[in-house]
């Protein structure tokens, strides 16, 4: 059994990433919430409503009218989730090729989707008036997938603050219970003080403590295997929060089954220490190896994170070419999907989804269970380090190599269809020999070399569309 944690950094330092996380590295995010009834701009739309000068606001009012007559609370209703059907989501997650789950359990907008003792503002009583959550963890279970979570509570504090400067429904103490405090803590104009470590006025021991008591019900309800937080955690006041909740959901995951390989937080930024939690980038990739496994959260929409009437979406390709670079530098990828108001996943979205799943359903002994090898990869193609950057960078090609690592076999995957030989100049002989190459998806025996150049392979021909293509190849050496 796993040692019972204190809630210190010291004690909580060391703490073993997630088997199932480790070998998994595909996992499905989704943002659904009220947020998807306006659909429009993104899912900050229940902050920047009530900022006067944006083109959120100016919505509200020409749509919708004033705010103190038609405020966020009045989406609700229209919330009514009436086509959510999570074994369908499920199985269409399965068919993705993810192998865990995290939904939001409460964004910015403090609107739980989940049935919480602490709130009357949760879609177990108003809206769907269903556990969200709750049914969504038995059908993703049922799949044989890994079920988490994540919370976005920190953010409430000052989340509606905009709707304290004006005549909005945001000053009525009736609906305080969504609103929250609304305090004046962030910049209403979304300025980079953002990242500031000290906002001030920081939350109070009231709303830290409340903080601590949702998420503590989320881990007691759902026995989530992830927790993940958004970055506003990482404000100074919250450390011996922090602290407490990690201590108290480590040592409530020794009780639960232990055949499910463990938990894992999700944290950004400078939120956890390395060796206690699983780091996160946003929108963005590293450009080496970490040694400790780590994550990137990102969307299948570079507009936004929840359902809006006009995406710019990604293609799969880049998505694809996106994971295998993030596994190949010992990360995974936790990407998002974003269901309309009735609980159907977009068509667009589903598409994604399964060509994503197609090619690892013939690729995926290249991803699932590896490890890094010795060097990440090699080719032409630059990649920006850092949130924020994965729209920064040119295409890959198949010039671009990804090496990931399984037992005694090396896997090399192009990232794009090779015209004529692959040459990948990593594996030069000596440096390591290799003793036998196949293509996977490929009926029969490749022709290849390897000499003090590297070596040189002629692939199978791959039918437009492949995305990428990848060899197996035993070493030594």
């Amino acid at each position: 059994m796993s040692p019972h944690f204190e809630a210190t950094w010291q004690s909580l330092s060391n703490y073993p990433a997630a088997q199932w996380f480790r070998d998994g590295k595909l996992g499905i995010f989704i943002h659904w919430g009220v947020y998807s009834v306006p659909a429009f701009a993104d899912e900050w739309y229940p902050r920047r409503m009530y900022v006067q000068g944006t083109r959120e606001f100016e919505h509200h009012v020409k749509t919708y009218g004033p705010h103190a007559q038609f405020g966020y609370k009045d989406f609700i209703p229209m919330f009514r989730a009436e086509r959510f059907d999570p074994a369908a989501w499920a199985k269409l997650f399965r068919e993705a090729g993810a192998r865990y789950v995290v939904p939001v359990a409460e964004h910015h907008d403090g609107f739980a989707m989940y049935d919480s003792a602490l709130s009357d503002w949760t879609a177990a009583k108003m809206g769907p008036r269903r556990d969200v959550i709750g049914e969504l963890a038995a059908a993703v279970r049922q799949q044989g997938l890994v079920f988490g979570l994540s919370s976005h509570r920190a953010e409430h504090w000052w989340f509606f603050d905009g709707g304290t400067t004006f005549d909005s429904d945001v000053c009525d103490p009736r609906f305080a219970g969504l609103y929250g405090p609304a305090h004046r803590a962030s910049p209403l104009n979304d300025t980079p003080e953002w990242e500031s470590l000290d906002w001030q006025p920081r939350p109070d021991g009231k709303f830290l403590e409340d903080w601590l008591a949702r998420c503590s019900e989320l881990v007691d309800k759902y026995q989530p295997q992830m927790v993940y937080f958004d970055w506003w955690i990482q404000q100074t006041v919250f450390e011996p929060y922090r602290q407490r909740f990690a201590a108290y959901y480590y040592n409530r995951a020794r009780d639960w089954d232990t055949g499910r390989q463990g938990v894992a937080i999700s944290y950004k930024h400078r939120a956890f220490p390395e060796s206690a939690a699983v780091f996160d980038v946003e929108r963005g990739q590293l450009t080496d190896i970490r040694a400790r496994p780590w994550q990137t959260c990102t969307s299948v929409s570079n507009s936004s994170w929840g359902y809006i009437a006009h995406h710019d979406y990604k293609s799969a390709r880049s998505i694809l070419h996106d994971l295998i670079d993030i596994v190949s530098k010992n990360g995974s990828l936790l990407l998002n999907i974003g269901p309309r108001p009735d609980g159907t996943i977009p068509d667009a979205e589903q598409a994604i989804l399964r060509e994503i799943g197609r090619w690892l359903a013939v690729n995926g002994e290249a991803i699932y269970g590896t490890r890094p090898w010795r060097t990440f990869g090699e080719g032409p193609t630059e990649v920006l380090g850092g949130g924020f950057t994965d729209t920064k960078r040119a295409a890959f090609t198949a010039r671009d190599i990804r090496f990931t690592y399984k037992d005694d076999t090396l896997y090399a995957i192009a990232l794009g269809e090779p015209k004529g030989d692959v040459h990948i100049r990593s594996l030069c002989a000596g440096a390591v020999n290799v003793g036998e190459v196949r293509q996977l998806g490929a009926d029969g025996p490749i022709t290849w070399r390897q000499d003090a150049d590297g070596l040189r392979l002629t692939p199978a021909p791959v039918a437009p569309g492949a995305h990428a293509v990848a060899f197996a190849m035993r070493v030594s050496g």
